[in-house]
């Protein structure tokens, strides 16, 4: 009976983390595009990326699964060696990029689009619709927006541009920034495509130089220091945000993983 009630008491004193944070009074929307600009960024991607030849090779290696029989000679297996290198090399060098040149002008897929807004290499930015969960691409409107890189929301994009680069999806597609415009291969196609691109529309990154109205008047004296001015009363005037708190309360059923004995 002891035993069972000091058990008691631990089930009831079992301590269940959770994490409190603030949710955002903002929910990051992409601007919609509208269908013919849709159709025409498509078109003019697919046709550049099968022009160019850009395509990633990935040749089918057969590996047998069937151990050797051991009743096989040395000999068969060393005569078979220098054939099978020789398969490897040739395997080696058709698998890659096409063209590795017009591949670093490039940022494919979520990760390297963020290391490359992060690091301000972006010119251009498109993302697919098909992203799920959604959440994941939601980081992608701020970092383009600080950084003044167009982006948009293209549906069936992956659909579209995966095939012709060889690839299984394209969630995620980048042109880097280059020195020249000479040496960019995507420059036209980047030209082509900025004037369709929708603004983005981000609440808490409102430009506020607006709202500021400079001096006509400049030959005039200075106001002295103590003097308000007239245009910086709008800016400090900003309304608070609601918030709510969030608590993230873990699953007490799930049990942990129990530690093997060695």
């Amino acid at each position: 009976m002891a035993a069972a009630g000091k058990s008691a008491k631990k089930e009831n004193k079992r301590y269940i983390p959770t994490k409190t944070s603030f949710t955002s009074p903002f929910t990051p929307k992409w601007s919609p595009l509208p269908q013919e600009d849709m159709h025409f960024i498509l078109k003019t991607l697919k046709d550049n990326f099968v022009s160019i030849g850009l395509e990633k090779k990935e040749p089918k290696v057969f590996r047998p699964w069937r151990k050797k029989k051991k009743q096989e000679s040395a000999q068969l297996a060393e005569s078979d060696l220098p054939v099978n290198q020789e398969a490897e090399r040739e395997n080696t060098l058709k698998s890659g990029w096409t063209d590795v040149a017009a591949r670093r002008q490039m940022a494919i897929g979520i990760n390297e689009v963020t290391k490359a807004l992060e690091r301000n290499e972006l010119k251009l930015l498109l993302v697919c619709k098909s992203i799920k969960p959604k959440h994941m691409a939601d980081h992608l409107i701020a970092l383009s927006a600080t950084r003044d890189v167009p982006a948009c929301q293209v549906p069936r994009l992956s659909q579209s541009v995966s095939e012709p680069l060889g690839l299984k999806s394209v969630l995620a597609l980048g042109f880097r920034r280059c020195p020249s415009q000479e040496a960019g291969v995507f420059s036209d196609v980047v030209e082509a495509i900025l004037p369709r691109v929708p603004p983005l529309d981000v609440a808490w990154l409102q430009d506020t130089t607006a709202s500021v109205t400079p001096d006509e008047n400049r030959g005039q004296k200075r106001r002295l220091e103590t003097e308000p001015e007239e245009g910086t009363t709008s800016v400090c005037s900003t309304a608070l945000q609601p918030l709510k708190v969030k608590k993230i309360v873990a699953n007490s059923a799930r049990k942990g993983r129990q530690k093997k004995k060695v």
